[in-house]
């Protein structure tokens, strides 16, 4: 599949794997929209793409837990471009807190953002994208597959994309559009420190070591690669796929190495 001339649809696209799909993607041809709530920042990186590749780029101000908003995203990107063939659901946000500690509002904000921000923006862009022998990417996680201690909140969002592309692909299986799931692992970016705290506040500092983590641009390039192949799913570490592993077959033990792992973190909410 050649993404030039394509149109690329990518939320959460102000920082982190977002930012750096939209300059994959734009480096291969591609023009792209840009969704996210910081619109000074996304019209610097659309400034900036343009400049760099010579592409179109439009940025367009979205809170994805909005419906009108992704409504507003998709009509925004028909009406400029006349066509979206790739849309990226990677807006998302984290949280780090027990379960028996935290306000209920957090796994709600969780939810609104992961979850029915990915449904909401596929809603409006489905049309165009079974027009056009589309994709559809929805950027998960290893906690969709394994919940993990703290982020209850989190796994239960991802939990939730799993299924519901899992059921879109099942759906659409005659209708040739590309339906992926993408799990990172852990990446160096800004989640951990903007994940919400036991009363949905910004946690601040990430609990984790940033720098033994892969680096957003290689997640990018392993997405962007996904699409073109239109792959089914991507599991992109070595940890990540010995989790999947140990998940259906020893489930009871992997639960153990979770524990461990988690409570040799910073400021450990378990021990």
């Amino acid at each position: 599949m050649s993404l030039k001339g394509k149109v690329v649809v990518i939320t959460g696209a102000s920082s982190g794997i977002g930012e750096a799909c939209a300059y994959e993607f734009a480096k291969r041809g591609a023009n792209v929209v840009l969704a996210a709530r910081q619109y000074v920042k996304l019209c610097e990186i659309t400034q900036d793409i343009h400049q760099k590749y010579k592409v179109k780029a439009l940025a367009v101000q979205t809170d994805v837990s909005v419906e009108d908003d992704c409504k507003h995203l998709m009509l925004q990107t028909i009406a400029t471009f006349g066509q979206i063939d790739i849309l990226v659901n990677n807006a998302g946000i984290s949280m780090r807190a027990l379960f028996k500690d935290l306000d209920l509002e957090v796994l709600k904000k969780v939810m609104d953002i992961n979850f029915w921000g990915t449904v909401y923006c596929t809603k409006y862009a489905i049309n165009e994208l079974l027009n056009r022998s589309g994709s559809v990417v929805g950027i998960s996680s290893i906690a969709g597959f394994k919940g993990l201690p703290g982020r209850t909140g989190y796994s239960a969002s991802k939990f939730a994309v799993n299924g519901f592309f899992e059921s879109l692909r099942i759906e659409n299986l005659k209708n040739d559009l590309h339906v992926m799931v993408a799990c990172p692992g852990f990446t160096a970016s800004n989640i951990r420190n903007v994940a919400l705290n036991n009363s949905a506040q910004p946690q601040g500092e990430s609990s984790m070591v940033e720098e033994k983590m892969m680096s957003s641009q290689e997640v990018a390039i392993r997405i962007v690669d996904g699409v073109e192949a239109r792959k089914r799913q991507l599991i992109m570490t070595g940890q990540g796929k010995l989790t999947v592993t140990l998940q259906k077959f020893i489930p009871k033990f992997l639960d153990k190495m979770v524990f461990n792992h988690f409570k040799k973190e910073k400021d450990p909410l378990i021990s």
